[in-house]
């Protein structure tokens, strides 16, 4: 009888109740869902079958040996004892994959090294020599797995990540990977669809992926026999007449399935994509089998039996624009509701507005991954019963609305010039001197007014990205000043905004900064998703000016990130409470050896996360936790992590629901601030920052520690009017903690 093995599956977030439903179809045993990827157990041919027909795996591991490694000595000792000479030879190339959570050793790098040192010390003693590193395409690719200080040690079986087919070389603009393809189709219930001879539409194909990918489901064809490498096929324990017969079966099925391919049909306004699509069916050997052509969507029309229309449209995260793609998705409704009754449909997208749009309710959705940015993959009953009118664009915020208001009145001149010219008079003096500073000193967003005259208290922040944005807060004038000469003074303000700045309306955005309770900060204030990226420090940062108290970028920060940038080289760095992750871009750029950045808010630190991509950053070494920070901390002192640098920025104050309790940063500081020292290296740094006004920091809690005050050191010009604006302390802990 074969022995069998326990081996793993990884696979992309999202994907792994799929994942276990098509192992078991693979005849996987002992099948178990666990975080990003699915363990299971199986003979070497279950394994080889994996490898040649999963189409939502990444990587298939086949584990070695398991062991505790809370030390870099334990993990030497370790991994010498496998008897590597039994997987491969002193001749053959390698690689090895290091990954940590949890455990002592976090530094994946210094990880990988000393795995690859143990194996090549291991054959330098036994047969003079040592195996050569090689990166991309090794021989043999060994995978280490850190969690809790326990080791896993693997063999790669795919060698690489099996969502590279093979048939694509080159991707459009936004591509989609092939096991994510595969997922949309398989949730969209594409197998039964073709199975009944339903036909298969994408009316924005792009470079073919989609339908590639549901040719390969509908014809039963593996995804992984267009592939020439696998991580197997070096190793000394490869079975070749297995791996034949395999290959051998999986044409077969292929010849069989191709006869019963239903209609599969691809269309696209761009003409290169259209280019790379045929390049890309030719190489999956589908010439012939599935048609595309340049074509608007909204003249895509029914084709075949009544089965799938599958769509991956822009979203305005790396393609178009948000205004300018409601339109499109307004159309491709219309076309949906008018010529494919009685079809199914299938959308996926990282913007949920967007897709109400359509005009057409979902009948369920799911939420997929499309590297790091969250999407939603809606499905559709194309019936009249599910059909409704979308609303016109977004509603209007309070802000938009009074901006309207305001500039409606301006332009009727029912405003009086004395209100406003000496508003006027003062952006144009500020504009003048920190306009100059702010371009000798590569500054692109910064504060141009703070309530610099009583009479008009206001802030305006400037914003350049692609186009001159310019965010105006009201601040909320007190009970003993007269609202309607208080709202007369706001509109004499804002109506001078376009004629000083030459800024036209749509690109000014007006709030009303209220006294914040709980978790209002959490609460969404409009619905536009609007995002738009600009620079700072040499990073770019995703802002948004209408649908939250905030933009996403604390710009009285900005000295404060480059300390943080400054320092951060080689540290494991902490970000707590860390909002949209802008510190830890910092780090990161710093050279941080790992960042863990953790915040309260999912819709904060998917935030963090694509700023994270904008600028480069991928998930390996940077790790997004969703936690009350208060609980969070509290086991990371019993887990003993040590961190080398800590940004600490808490609110000042807040009782929000999904908290125990209340919190105020000057009555609770000294138990926070213990428990944060107590995660620091011995010499690590704590960068502490509060907002708190009259904020007096109480030094017992740091004893031992250096303390130095650097508010006035991270106050940036833009905000010397208002220099409480933050307070700032760096903070050493001793070289040797007790």
């Amino acid at each position: 009888m074969p022995m069998t093995r326990d081996f793993f599956a990884t696979a992309p977030k999202g994907l792994e109740p799929l994942l276990v439903r098509e192992l078991d179809g693979l005849g996987a045993e002992s099948i178990k869902e666990t975080r990003a990827g699915v363990e299971f157990r199986g003979t070497l041919e279950t394994a080889y079958r994996v490898c040649l027909w999963s189409r939502l795996a990444n990587r298939i591991l086949m584990s070695l040996d398991r062991f505790a490694a809370a030390t870099p000595e334990a993990l030497y000792d370790g991994v010498q004892r496998t008897d590597w000479g039994r997987h491969f030879g002193p001749g053959a190339t390698l690689a090895v994959d290091f990954s940590s959570r949890r455990s002592a050793i976090t530094h994946t790098l210094f990880g990988a090294q000393k795995v690859k040192d143990a194996i090549a010390d291991q054959f330098l003693e036994h047969c003079g020599r040592r195996p050569s590193v090689r990166l991309e395409r090794p021989d043999i690719r060994i995978n280490v797995h850190l969690d809790a200080d326990q080791a896993v040690i693997g063999l790669d079986l795919s060698g690489d990540s099996l969502h590279r087919r093979g048939y694509r070389t080159e991707a459009g603009p936004a591509p989609l990977k092939e096991n994510l393809a595969a997922a949309v189709l398989i949730r969209a219930g594409w197998p039964d669809i073709a199975a009944r001879g339903g036909s298969l539409i994408d009316p924005m194909c792009g470079s073919a992926t989609l339908l590639i990918e549901g040719a390969l489901l509908a014809a039963d064809i593996a995804p992984g026999s267009f592939r020439e490498y696998f991580g197997f096929l070096a190793w000394k324990g490869h079975d070749l007449e297995l791996w034949r017969k395999l290959l051998t079966e999986a044409r077969e099925r292929a010849e069989a399935g191709l006869a019963r391919l239903p209609p599969i049909l691809g269309y696209d306004l761009d003409r290169r994509a259209i280019h790379l699509a045929l390049d890309n069916i030719d190489r999956a050997g589908l010439r012939g089998r599935i048609h595309v052509e340049r074509k608007v969507a909204a003249d895509v029309r029914p084709k075949g039996r009544p089965g799938l229309v599958v769509v991956n449209p822009p979203y305005g995260e790396r393609l178009g624009d948000v205004e300018s793609l409601i339109p499109v998705y307004r159309e491709f409704g219309e076309t949906l509701q008018r010529h494919f009754r009685g079809w199914n449909a299938a959308l996926l997208t990282g913007n949920f507005e967007l897709a109400f749009q359509i005009g057409i309710r979902a009948g369920r959705y799911h939420t997929l991954y499309n590297g790091a940015l969250e999407c939603r993959l809606f499905l559709f009953d194309i019936a009249p019963e599910r059909f409704f009118t979308p609303r016109s664009g977004v509603p209007e915020t309070e802000g938009q609305k009074k901006l309207r208001q305001i500039v409606e009145k301006a332009r009727r001149g029912a405003i009086p010039a004395e209100q406003s010219e000496m508003f006027a008079n003062r952006l144009r003096k500020n504009l003048r001197n920190l306009g100059t500073w702010a371009r000798r000193n590569g500054v692109s967003c910064y504060r141009l007014y703070d309530a610099d005259l009583p009479e008009f208290a206001v802030a305006v922040d400037i914003y350049q990205g692609e186009k001159l944005w310019v965010h105006v807060q009201e601040y909320e004038a007190p009970a003993s000043v007269d609202p309607a000469k208080a709202q007369s003074r706001l509109a004499g303000a804002v109506a001078m905004i376009p004629e000083v700045l030459e800024v036209p309306r749509e690109q000014i955005f007006l709030k009303v900064r209220r006294r914040q309770k709980g978790d209002a900060q959490y609460v969404k204030q409009g619905q536009t998703a609007h995002f738009h990226v600009v620079e700072e420090g040499g990073w770019r940062f995703w802002v948004n000016f209408e649908d939250y108290l905030d933009t996403g970028l604390f710009l009285d920060h900005r000295i404060t990130r480059g300390l943080i940038q400054q320092v951060a080289r080689d540290r494991h760095f902490l970000n707590l409470f860390a909002y949209t992750g802008t510190a830890t871009v910092y780090a990161a750029g710093g050279g941080a050896a790992s960042t863990t950045t953790v915040d309260m808010s999912h819709t904060y630190l998917d935030w963090a996360g694509r700023n994270l991509a904008l600028n480069g950053f991928g998930e390996r070494d940077h790790l997004r936790i969703q936690a009350d920070c208060l609980d969070w901390l509290e086991q990371a002192v019993d887990r003993r992590r040590r961190y080398g640098l800590i940004f600490l920025d808490p609110p000042t104050f807040s009782n929000s629901k999904r908290m125990t309790g209340s919190f105020d940063i000057q009555r609770d500081q000294g138990p926070l601030l213990k428990k944060v020292v107590s995660l620091l290296e011995p010499g690590g740094m704590l960068i502490f920052s509060t907002n708190r006004r009259r904020f007096r920091l109480d030094e017992t809690a740091l004893a031992g520690c250096a303390v130095e005050d650097v508010s006035r050191l991270t106050l940036p010009k833009d905000f010397e009017r208002n220099p409480r604006i933050h307070a700032c302390w760096r903070i050493l802990a001793p070289d040797r903690q007790r």
